[in-house]
């Protein structure tokens, strides 16, 4: 049987990639890039910037940008519609995000605007923060979710470490903009994090330790 199901990882990026050098083939271009972090192998080309792909030798800018572009595509196929997305439970709303997320280098904090019958119905960037911290402004969130006269929200933001498990800085501001949104007549339905693969629920979590 053939076709591209039949070819190695190496195989489908020496695809992207065309060409070779003098010295190296396109197969052996592709498993430099590979071998950058070999325990992640083809996964790792969503982690690789294009600076480190221009650092490889025979990969220029055109051809990091190539990979770049196919990594991207491949992301944004997995994604599925958010807007008009019903939210029943934490696991509805790290499906929206998980693969944008997960392998974001700085924290992201992104902001679901919902309808009274949990209908995702806009979806912001709040910030864009650093590799291990983003600064949550509370007055933008309920300035921009009552911009749209809407009452219901959930914040959600991406660990780039991975780990999914919040910070006791995660749990106290959570804990103050729930405060701050009753003030106001919103209410917050849920803060999830993101890590590699895998979120947590800070509200589901709150309710088992209960």
């Amino acid at each position: 049987m053939f076709g591209e199901k039949t070819l190695s990882n190496s195989e489908l990026l020496a695809i992207i990639i065309k060409t070779g050098t003098k010295e190296q083939t396109a197969i052996g271009l592709a498993q430099n890039i590979l071998a950058i972090n070999p325990n992640k192998e083809i996964r790792s080309l969503q982690e690789i910037s294009l600076q480190d792909l221009k650092k490889i030798k025979g990969i220029g800018r055109v051809k990091a940008i190539q990979i770049k572009a196919v990594c991207e595509i491949a992301k944004r196929m997995k994604m599925p519609l958010s807007l008009n997305t019903v939210i029943k439970t934490p696991k509805d709303v790290a499906d929206l995000l998980i693969e944008e997320l997960r392998y974001e280098k700085r924290e992201i904090v992104k902001l679901l605007i919902l309808n009274t019958k949990n209908v995702v119905r806009k979806i912001l960037d709040i910030t864009v923060g650093e590799e291990s911290s983003a600064r949550i402004n509370i007055k933008t969130i309920l300035e921009e979710t009552l911009k749209t006269g809407m009452t219901k929200f959930i914040l959600v933001h991406n660990h780039p470490s991975g780990n999914c498990n919040p910070s006791n800085e995660d749990i106290e501001t959570t804990k103050n903009i729930e405060n701050a949104s009753k003030i106001v007549g919103l209410q917050l339905l849920d803060h999830i994090i993101i890590g590699d693969g895998t979120f947590y629920s800070i509200y589901a979590n709150q309710t088992k330790d209960k």
